[in-house]
């Protein structure tokens, strides 16, 4: 499967000019990365920008449900490049009473190479920026997407434990990924660093190894079934500022089997750029776990050893140089720090292997009812 990540940096409310910046990357990637693409995967809220302070700023930005300037964007890119493609957009819900006000979500369309809609996911665990104007969905995404077959969507927080109130050994979303059987995970993200801005973007063609380890470690219950078939996950993040807001980039598609997780491609953290991979292909590392010794770059770390496929040179993935965090990610193999699971986690994957055997839904509901936008 040939897969596109199409990272920038979009800004809050300038709709026209974010789309010129995605044509831009698209522009200036190499026409042979284009050629038989599969899937091509935009950020959250990729054209409005993300980081709006209530209903009243996000209102103008609002889109028709699967007929707002995102979803004809995707309709039309996916027609010019023959694949599917998914993009993240502010999405508004008439309703039959003109008196009520729109039913308002953070929505993730999904188009076939004929601009025919497959899918058109709600986030259901919201961030605290979202939740001041959206409603939650009615549960993660699960079921056949077009030829990809068993898939699983998600956006973002939908990863994260509910509210971050839920434990951490909930894995709600790995779970749900397992349930549906998913072959393929799409997650559109405008994911945060916490770290410094100055020194986090001097390195912009760097992938966050924190950003990355994170992900690997919320996708735990789907790395233990030791699956020997491969699990293809993609994270397609934003890079870039929005006011005290600053995103991650490193945006990753990687390959779960074996109980082993493998990287096929990742961008820096600040770059705007086109990722492409063929997961037919070899990746090029992989990212392990090695219980009770630190994280690469924590302190006390000793360098990795290299672990590259035999007969695999490195691949450029994200416009790094010799010396740069993305080559050093080629030369190691950089360690996931998880810890073993604890009972209850046990408990839970026995059970969620009982559903895993006999599923009775295609989608994982949130923790709690829909919930009406808080005001500001």
């Amino acid at each position: 499967m040939r897969i596109g990540c199409l990272q920038f940096a979009p800004q809050v409310g300038d709709v026209a000019n974010n789309i010129t910046r995605a044509e831009d990357v698209l522009s200036k990637a190499d026409p042979d990365d284009l050629e038989n693409l599969d899937l091509l995967v935009l950020p959250e809220m990729a054209f409005s920008g993300y980081n709006f302070k209530s209903p009243e700023h996000i209102s103008p930005y609002l889109e028709p449900t699967g007929s707002g300037v995102s979803s004809k964007w995707a309709r039309t890119t996916a027609r010019k490049h023959n694949c599917t493609v998914a993009v993240g957009y502010p999405e508004k819900v008439d309703t039959e009473e003109q008196t009520s006000a729109p039913e308002t979500y953070n929505a993730l369309i999904v188009v076939n190479s004929g601009g025919e809609k497959l899918a058109n996911y709600r986030k259901s665990f919201l961030y605290y920026t979202d939740d001041t104007w959206a409603l939650e969905g009615q549960g993660f995404y699960g079921g056949k997407l077009g030829s990809f077959g068993q898939a699983a969507l998600g956006i973002c927080m939908d990863i994260n434990p509910y509210k971050f109130e839920a434990p951490w050994d909930a894995y709600e979303f790995a779970f749900h990924v397992l349930q549906v059987r998913a072959n393929l995970v799409i997650l559109s993200t405008a994911w945060l660093t916490n770290d410094e801005r100055t020194s986090f973007l001097s390195r912009p063609d760097a992938p966050d190894m924190s950003t990355l380890t994170y992900w690997v470690r919320r996708l735990e219950p789907v790395i233990q079934t030791n699956s020997s078939e491969e699990t293809i996950v993609i994270f397609a993040n934003r890079c870039g500022t929005e006011g005290e807001a600053t995103y991650a980039g490193t945006s990753t598609v990687m390959g779960i089997k074996d109980g082993e997780v493998s990287v096929y491609g990742v961008l820096g953290r600040g770059v705007e750029e086109l990722l492409v991979v063929d997961t037919d292909d070899l990746p090029f590392g992989k990212i392990v776990d090695r219980p009770g010794v630190p994280v690469n770059g924590e302190p006390g770390a000793p360098p990795a050893p290299a672990e590259e496929p035999e007969d695999k040179p490195p691949k450029d993935t994200g416009g790094a140089g010799a010396g740069s965090g993305l080559h050093a990610f080629h030369k190691n193999t950089h360690r996931v720090g998880t810890e073993h699971p604890s009972k209850q986690q046990q408990q839970q994957q026995q059970q969620q292997q009982r559903g895993h055997n006999n599923p009775t839904s295609t989608t994982h509901p949130p923790n709690k009812a829909n919930r009406k936008p808080i005001p500001t």
